[in-house]
Protein backbone atom coordinates (compact mmCIF):
# COMPACT_ATOMS: atom_id res chain seq x y z
CA UNK A 1 0.00 0.00 0.00
CA UNK A 2 1.46 3.32 -1.01
CA UNK A 3 -0.17 5.33 1.81
CA UNK A 4 -0.36 3.05 4.86
CA UNK A 5 -1.51 5.85 7.17
CA UNK A 6 -4.67 6.36 5.12
CA UNK A 7 -5.52 2.68 5.53
CA UNK A 8 -4.94 2.96 9.28
CA UNK A 9 -7.19 6.00 9.48
CA UNK A 10 -9.97 4.22 7.60
CA UNK A 11 -9.73 1.26 9.97
CA UNK A 12 -9.81 3.58 12.99
CA UNK A 13 -12.85 5.45 11.67
CA UNK A 14 -14.80 2.38 10.57
CA UNK A 15 -16.37 1.68 14.00
CA UNK A 16 -18.01 5.11 13.85
CA UNK A 17 -20.12 3.91 10.93
CA UNK A 18 -21.40 1.01 13.04
CA UNK A 19 -23.03 3.39 15.53
CA UNK A 20 -26.71 4.20 15.51
CA UNK A 21 -27.77 6.45 12.71
CA UNK A 22 -29.64 8.69 15.10
CA UNK A 23 -29.96 12.45 15.09
CA UNK A 24 -29.00 13.94 18.45
CA UNK A 25 -31.09 17.09 17.89
CA UNK A 26 -34.19 15.00 17.14
CA UNK A 27 -33.24 12.80 20.10
CA UNK A 28 -33.31 15.80 22.41
CA UNK A 29 -36.93 16.39 21.41
CA UNK A 30 -37.81 12.70 21.70
CA UNK A 31 -36.20 12.69 25.17
CA UNK A 32 -38.85 15.14 26.45
CA UNK A 33 -40.96 12.50 28.29
CA UNK A 34 -37.81 11.24 30.02
CA UNK A 35 -37.20 14.65 31.64
CA UNK A 36 -39.98 13.94 34.13
CA UNK A 37 -37.60 11.53 35.89
CA UNK A 38 -34.11 11.92 34.38
CA UNK A 39 -31.60 14.75 34.26
CA UNK A 40 -27.99 15.22 33.29
CA UNK A 41 -25.56 15.95 36.11
CA UNK A 42 -27.78 14.87 39.00
CA UNK A 43 -30.04 12.09 40.19
CA UNK A 44 -33.75 12.71 40.39
CA UNK A 45 -36.65 10.27 40.35
CA UNK A 46 -34.40 8.40 37.89
CA UNK A 47 -30.61 8.27 37.82
CA UNK A 48 -28.29 10.84 36.28
CA UNK A 49 -27.85 10.02 32.59
CA UNK A 50 -24.62 11.91 31.96
CA UNK A 51 -22.23 9.41 30.42
CA UNK A 52 -24.79 6.59 30.43
CA UNK A 53 -23.68 5.21 27.04
CA UNK A 54 -20.96 2.70 27.88
CA UNK A 55 -21.70 2.70 31.61
CA UNK A 56 -22.55 -0.40 33.61
CA UNK A 57 -26.23 -0.48 34.60
CA UNK A 58 -27.10 0.41 38.20
CA UNK A 59 -23.70 2.02 38.81
CA UNK A 60 -24.56 5.71 39.27
CA UNK A 61 -23.53 6.79 42.77
CA UNK A 62 -26.32 7.90 45.07
CA UNK A 63 -29.22 6.33 43.21
CA UNK A 64 -31.34 3.48 44.60
CA UNK A 65 -31.76 0.95 41.78
CA UNK A 66 -34.11 -2.03 41.67
CA UNK A 67 -32.62 -5.42 42.50
CA UNK A 68 -33.51 -6.49 38.96
CA UNK A 69 -31.38 -3.79 37.35
CA UNK A 70 -28.54 -4.31 39.85
CA UNK A 71 -28.45 -7.99 38.94
CA UNK A 72 -28.85 -7.49 35.18
CA UNK A 73 -25.15 -7.37 34.33
CA UNK A 74 -25.97 -4.94 31.52
CA UNK A 75 -23.60 -2.37 30.10
CA UNK A 76 -25.47 0.41 28.32
CA UNK A 77 -24.14 -0.08 24.82
CA UNK A 78 -26.28 0.75 21.80
CA UNK A 79 -27.81 -2.73 21.52
CA UNK A 80 -28.85 -2.83 25.19
CA UNK A 81 -30.13 0.75 25.09
CA UNK A 82 -32.15 -0.05 21.98
CA UNK A 83 -33.87 -3.00 23.70
CA UNK A 84 -34.34 -1.01 26.91
CA UNK A 85 -35.84 2.02 25.18
CA UNK A 86 -38.15 -0.25 23.17
CA UNK A 87 -39.53 -2.00 26.26
CA UNK A 88 -37.78 -1.59 29.63
CA UNK A 89 -39.89 -4.17 31.45
CA UNK A 90 -39.20 -6.82 28.79
CA UNK A 91 -35.45 -6.07 28.88
CA UNK A 92 -35.24 -6.17 32.69
CA UNK A 93 -38.29 -7.73 34.31
CA UNK A 94 -38.71 -6.21 37.76
CA UNK A 95 -37.28 -2.79 36.88
CA UNK A 96 -38.91 0.11 38.66
CA UNK A 97 -38.84 2.28 35.54
CA UNK A 98 -42.43 3.06 34.61
CA UNK A 99 -41.83 4.29 31.04
CA UNK A 100 -43.47 1.84 28.60
CA UNK A 101 -40.95 2.42 25.82
CA UNK A 102 -40.75 3.98 22.37
CA UNK A 103 -42.57 2.09 19.60
CA UNK A 104 -40.65 4.00 16.90
CA UNK A 105 -37.15 2.66 16.09
CA UNK A 106 -36.09 6.00 14.59
CA UNK A 107 -36.88 7.79 17.86
CA UNK A 108 -34.89 5.16 19.73
CA UNK A 109 -31.86 5.77 17.48
CA UNK A 110 -32.28 9.52 17.96
CA UNK A 111 -32.47 9.22 21.76
CA UNK A 112 -29.37 7.01 21.79
CA UNK A 113 -27.51 9.61 19.70
CA UNK A 114 -28.65 12.31 22.14
CA UNK A 115 -27.57 10.27 25.18
CA UNK A 116 -24.20 9.58 23.54
CA UNK A 117 -23.67 13.34 23.15
CA UNK A 118 -24.05 13.86 26.92
CA UNK A 119 -20.67 12.78 28.24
Amino acid sequence: MRYPMIGALVIMLFPVAAHAEGDAAAGEKAFAPCKACHAFGKNGVGPNLTGVVGRKAASEEGYSYSAALKGSGITWDEANLREWLKNPKAKVPGTKMVFAGYPDDKKIDDVIAYLASKK
